[in-house]
């Protein structure tokens, strides 16, 4: 009788194992390389924040085709050569099925290469224009490019009369990036660069750079490409040194509350372009994004008692991208998602709307960005 008893209880254990290893394995896999931790962590822990809260949410809705998410996600600690490292063991050991992530731009494109080789759908959360120009079959991205963000920029100087201007960029992938496409468009709008200095994302004092753009003849503004804590060096520097009368203009790199907290009073009267998300509330009803930032924005508060970030909503654009992809594919064949992702077409995000293509690997024009300026100490859509 024991022995029966002990059969039958043995048996029962291998099926439960069997089933819950059967509904694992029936998972889709949601793979995340970000940088939760270093100079690059005010971007990558809301990005995660996002995707955990959003994968628990479409779960609870039912999950994807009958399918439960996954998130296996790894912290590259603002790493490249650790984002390298990750996405073999996501691809190779955790066999995911969509891969989001490279928080940065340096992250991204030590990533890519193993993306591209194992025929692996993924979106990046990063800036540079690079990363999606040459087109890469497998890789797209969700935030705007860095040659967007200098054109809206430069776009806003040119309408206010500034045309001999100051370049400040970061040595960091997104920087380096920024500073050659800011070189290439500023003659698009009448712009000359008549001081180009860079610095290091953890330098601590970037005042000699300032001191020698201060100096410099003629010089009309200040533009800066750069993210993490270095720009809000930047701008507390620029405020010692007395600069405010000299127009500031950040990039998208610093579109977050985190930069003003950073910055302080410093900010005040800084310019840049931004995702809709951080002036979601003050969009007209009209306006075909609002309804999804300020969703975004509840829900976000709603879990974690803080405001959101662009860079999360980068996360959320992503993670919507590939649910959206994988349901119109029917199922996570590779081959699938990836052209589903590259027909994309009016896909609202809290990024912009979303019109992909073969050429296309981001599908955002110069619409999705809005210039603001920061007045009182608080983001403003700038007139």
């Amino acid at each position: 009788m024991i022995a029966n008893i002990f059969k039958k209880t043995l048996i029962a254990g291998v099926l439960t194992m069997t089933a819950a290893g059967a509904y694992a394995a029936d998972n889709i896999k949601i793979g995340s390389v970000l940088s939760v931790t270093g100079p690059a962590a005010f971007l990558g822990d809301p990005e995660l924040k996002t995707l955990q809260l959003y994968i628990e949410k479409i779960n609870a809705a039912g999950g994807v085709l009958g399918r439960k998410l996954e998130l296996v996600h790894y912290d590259d600690g603002s790493d490249a050569a650790k984002a390298n490292g990750f996405t073999k063991r996501l691809i190779e050991s955790d066999k995911v099925d969509v891969l989001i992530g490279g928080t940065t731009t340096g992250a991204t494109m030590a990533m890519a290469p193993l993306v591209e080789r194992a025929s692996m759908p993924f979106i990046s959360l990063a800036g540079a224009v690079v990363i999606i120009d040459p087109v890469k079959k497998w890789v797209f991205k969700t935030p705007h490019t860095d040659r967007m963000a200098a054109e809206k920029v430069f776009e806003d100087m040119k309408k206010r009369g500034i045309s001999k201007v100051g370049l400040l960029s970061e040595t960091s992938g997104f920087g380096a990036s920024g500073r050659k496409e800011s070189q290439i468009v500023a003659s698009k709008y009448g712009i000359t660069l008549v001081a180009d200095e860079t610095y290091g994302p953890k330098d601590t004092d970037i005042t000699a750079q300032l001191t020698r753009i201060k100096n410099t003849a003629g010089v009309q503004a200040v533009f800066v490409f750069g993210l993490g804590q270095g720009p809000a060096v930047v701008t507390k520097n620029y405020g010692q040194l007395g600069m405010a009368a000299l127009p500031l203009y950040q990039s998208h790199g610093v579109a977050s509350d985190e930069y003003l907290k950073l910055s302080g009073k410093a900010a005040e009267g800084v310019r840049l372009p931004t995702p809709a998300l951080l002036i979601g509330a003050m969009l007209p009803d009209s306006d075909a994004q609002k309804a999804v930032v300020v969703g975004y924005d509840k829900t976000y508060k709603e879990r974690y008692k803080i405001d959101p970030s662009t860079f999360g909503g980068y996360a959320l654009d992503a993670l919507n991208l590939s649910v959206d992809a994988i349901k119109r594919a029917g199922g996570t064949d590779r081959e699938k998602v990836r052209t589903a992702l590259e027909q994309t077409k009016g896909f609202v995000g809290t990024t912009g709307v979303f019109n992909m293509s073969a050429k296309d690997h981001m599908g955002l024009d110069l619409s999705a960005f809005r210039m603001v300026e920061v007045k009182n100490g608080e983001w403003q859509l700038s007139k």
